[in-house]
Formats: structure tokens, C-alpha cells, sequence
């Protein structure tokens, strides 16, 4: 039972990163896919509003389930998506000030806090 839900929940990640690819490399589709118009800002925000949720529940869940050590790698695995803020404000019109600002540094101290507590 338990190789059964590996294989499952391996699948399901593997899935996920192909829509969040897709949510790159074709947006229209993806957003037909997730089932709201392509043009729709309420969708995008909201979908926004609950990834940021998720990246703060995921590496508390790690945290509880795995202690320091295994929060720190969720920290460092976390510091993608700051990194993928980033190139989207510096790719859709937005300063490298606003890029540095917000993203670039929660994305430095998410690798450096997460390399401090996975390597401790």
C-alpha cells in the first residue's frame, strides 16, 4: 500500500510540474485547462493567492513532519519561486528595483537561512 501511494503522490508531482510548465510555455491553454478565461486578472490573482498559501504551509508541514533539517531543504526548494518572481517582473515590464527588492532578497535569505538549517 505505501509503495502504491509513493507511486501515486510521485505522479502527481510529476504532474503538477508539467502544468506549472505549461503555465509558462502556454498560458492560454493552461488557463483554458484550469478552466477560467484567459484574460481573467481575478483568476491569475487568486491562483497567486493560493500558491503563495501552499509555499508557506509546504515548508511548515516539512518543519513538523521532519524537524530543522528537513525545513531547510524545503527552504531551499522554496527560493525557486522568488527566482521565478523575479524574472517575471524584470520579462513583463517591471524595474530591477522591484526585482531585487522584494524577490531577489527573499530569495537569498530563503537559500541562505534554508543551506544554514539543512547543512546544520
Amino acid at each position: 500500500m505505501t509503495v502504491a501511494a509513493l507511486a501515486v503522490a510521485l505522479l502527481a508531482c510529476a504532474f503538477i510540474l508539467f502544468i506549472g510548465v505549461r503555465f509558462l510555455i502556454a498560458p492560454q491553454v493552461a488557463m483554458a485547462g484550469f478552466g477560467v478565461p484567459a484574460d481573467s486578472l481575478r483568476a491569475l490573482t487568486s491562483i497567486k493567492g493560493v500558491r503563495d498559501i501552499t509555499s508557506g504551509v509546504v515548508p511548515l508541514a516539512a518543519l513538523a513532519a521532519g524537524g530543522v533539517h528537513v525545513f531547510g531543504w524545503a527552504m531551499l526548494a522554496a527560493a525557486i519561486t522568488p527566482i521565478g518572481d523575479a524574472v517575471i517582473v524584470l520579462t513583463n515590464g517591471g524595474t530591477l528595483r522591484q526585482a531585487l527588492s522584494i524577490h531577489a532578497i527573499t530569495a537569498a535569505l530563503l537559500i541562505a537561512v534554508g543551506l544554514i538549517l539543512a547543512l546544520a
